[in-house]
């Protein structure tokens, strides 16, 4: 009887250990962890001195024309790199458009913006600058507020060495970009892909499994888990114009295609559980209902709540660990450093 027992549990374990490793198998086919080290970014190569003046940029509020809004107003990285609005408040006290998508893992999409209509980082840290409802400000103003500051001057030379005027908003935006491209959070997920079993929980990896075959990662898969391919949002049936608002129509604003009409970058899902509200619409709060939502439009199913549960706790694993940000201490203004505007209201 205790040989049977001992037989008994080693082939239970067996059996465990081999369902674990086809389900690895299959994820790996689907996804793939983060990398180890800081991701290569084209035409850009990403060095300490950069990421050093990318980070005081990015907390910067100067960039802006009323010197209130930086681009850590937007993507909070204490706060899953958003801004956990509906649409965020900008020059002016504006709202935009859309809601703001997370600044964390960013680096690693296809294209940057709801619409894929930046191809990068460095063409995405240049739009809200730009933009009336958001900075405000033109590229003229910030070369020259930049250039007032002799400690941007001297980290812009030090950045970008060899340039003979290394202060420019391209090489801004250059910088900015390789900071993001070190807010990288390894998560639960990656650790479980790479080979711990004990990382995930057993409802994780249930989840993972509806996941992949409900075919909700034909749309979601990469090492974004997401961020890649443009997809119709209602593929099935559209959701309310509560979700839907029948006034944006996604990718069709850059293609001016018809095929475009509603068509949106399929979110990445790295740090989903932090970054509510959801969707491009910022309409809804609630994590389980977003996955529900999105199952009856783009699947054409009514997910049971034990399912829902399970892809929410899956969803739970891609929560990864922040990358340890201190405040930089920024260049001190000059004489010659334009005023904000004043017309803030």
């Amino acid at each position: 009887m205790r040989k049977l027992t001992i037989l008994l549990l080693a082939t239970t374990l067996m059996t465990g250990a081999a369902q674990a490793d086809a389900l690895r198998d299959a994820a790996l086919e689907a996804f793939r962890p983060l990398p180890s080290t800081i991701p290569a970014v084209k035409d850009n190569p990403v060095t300490p001195d950069k990421i050093a003046l990318g980070k005081s940029l990015f907390f910067d509020p100067r960039l802006s024309a009323s010197g209130v809004f930086s681009c850590y107003s937007c993507h909070n990285l204490a706060t899953g790199g958003d801004d956990n609005m509906e649409t965020s408040v900008g020059h002016g006290w504006q709202k935009g458009p859309r809601n703001a998508p997370t600044a964390l893992n960013a680096v690693l999409n296809e294209a940057q913006f709801w619409d894929g209509r930046a191809d990068d980082l460095k063409a995405q840290a240049k739009g809200p600058v730009q933009a009336g409802v958001e900075m405000a400000n033109t590229p003229e103003n910030v070369v020259v507020t930049l250039k007032s500051m002799p400690a941007y001057a001297e980290a812009f030379a030090t950045a970008f060495p060899g340039e003979a005027d290394p202060v420019t908003f391209d090489n801004m935006a250059r910088a900015i970009e390789a900071f993001e491209a070190t807010l990288i959070t390894p998560a639960p997920f990656d650790a479980w892909l790479n080979g711990d079993d004990n990382a995930l929980s057993t409802e994780a990896r249930a989840g993972l499994q509806l996941f992949m075959d409900k075919g909700c990662s034909s749309c979601h898969s990469g090492v974004n888990i997401g961020g890649h391919g443009y997809y119709p949002f209602g593929l099935v049936e559209k959701p309310g114009a509560d979700v839907l608002p029948v006034g944006d129509k996604g990718r069709f604003a850059v293609t001016e295609t018809a095929d475009d009409e509603y068509v949106f970058r399929a979110a990445p899902l790295r740090n989903i559980a932090l970054t509510a509200p959801y969707f491009h619409s910022g309409k809804v709060w609630d994590l389980d209902v977003a996955v529900e939502i999105m199952a009856e439009s783009q699947l054409g199913e009514a997910l049971k709540p034990e399912e829902t549960a399970r892809l929410v706790a899956f969803l739970d694993s891609l929560t990864g660990t922040l990358p340890q940000i201190t405040v930089p201490v920024l260049p001190p203004e000059t004489g010659a450093t334009p005023r904000p505007t004043q017309d803030i209201r």
